[in-house]
């Protein structure tokens, strides 16, 4: 299988992890602390790997200058961004608790809000994928299993949220369905486009992507977390970050 192929694919199994956490949102009707509590596990485990995967690999390839310059870029593009679509009806398009999530009569272009936030927190995931398998061809096992941890609370959360605010199945797993194969696209774009650029640039991408993580983790998983688990949601997520951490360390 080719290279590029490969990298969708395991780009494609990360974001199926959001149609999981959909499915047992939508149908199970999770108890909220448990979906708070996932999600601060799933924080946790991306922060170790952004910390000892993303940000240690820029580092070796570009050195202080690139990393510092996209992890402080990717971050500001994000905030931009989410604050942009947090004006246009997506601010709490990650919480499950009743009335918080938008609906369609609050703000019309909520939906599509909804939407665009989701792929804005999914694709840098995703991007990395691809780019950490430009080097050797083989896929960072911890950085797909943490970007998959990670998904099912998002998954999760969100649609349970959309269906208390009206939401359709249909509409709810066409959303999630649609971003798991962006992501793998992603994915498969992070190794077809960026293998012909210096170590420079793949450090400055890499970083860019780690740095819109971290910043979608304390605008949006995080709060969520803290919702309902209070003052056991850093526990949780150093729980979370130690199984990543050994993880990477095992592999």
């Amino acid at each position: 299988m080719p290279v590029a192929l490969y990298a969708g694919f395991w780009g494609l199994v990360a974001g199926s992890a959001l149609l999981i956490g959909a499915a047992v949102g939508y149908f199970l009707n999770a108890p909220q602390r448990l979906i708070a509590a996932i999600t601060a596990f799933g924080s946790g485990v991306l922060i170790s790997a952004l910390a000892f995967e993303l940000m240690d690999e820029a580092y070796k390839q570009g050195g202080f200058d690139s990393t510092s310059a996209g992890f402080v870029g990717g971050a500001a593009i994000y905030t931009l961004a989410n604050w942009y679509l947090s004006y246009k009806g997506a601010k709490h398009r990650k919480r499950s608790q009743k009335g918080k999530q938008p609906s369609e009569s609050d703000d019309s272009g909520s939906g599509m809000a909804i939407a665009v936030g989701a792929l804005l927190d999914g694709i840098p995931e995703s991007i990395v994928i691809g780019v950490g398998m430009i080097h050797g061809g083989s896929v960072g096992w911890v950085t797909v299993i943490a970007i998959f941890l990670s998904n099912i609370p998002e998954g999760l959360s969100s649609s349970a949220g959309m269906k208390k605010s009206g939401r359709s199945a249909f509409y709810v797993f066409g959303v999630w369905g649609a971003i798991a194969v962006i992501s793998g696209l992603a994915s498969l774009a992070g190794y077809a486009v960026f293998r012909y650029y210096s170590p420079d640039v793949i450090a400055l991408t890499t970083a860019v992507a780690a740095g819109a993580i971290l910043s979608m983790l304390v605008d949006t998983m995080i709060p969520e977390a803290f919702e309902e688990t209070h003052n056991f949601a850093g526990l949780i997520t150093v729980i979370g970050f130690l199984a990543a951490f050994m993880l990477s360390k095992l592999g």
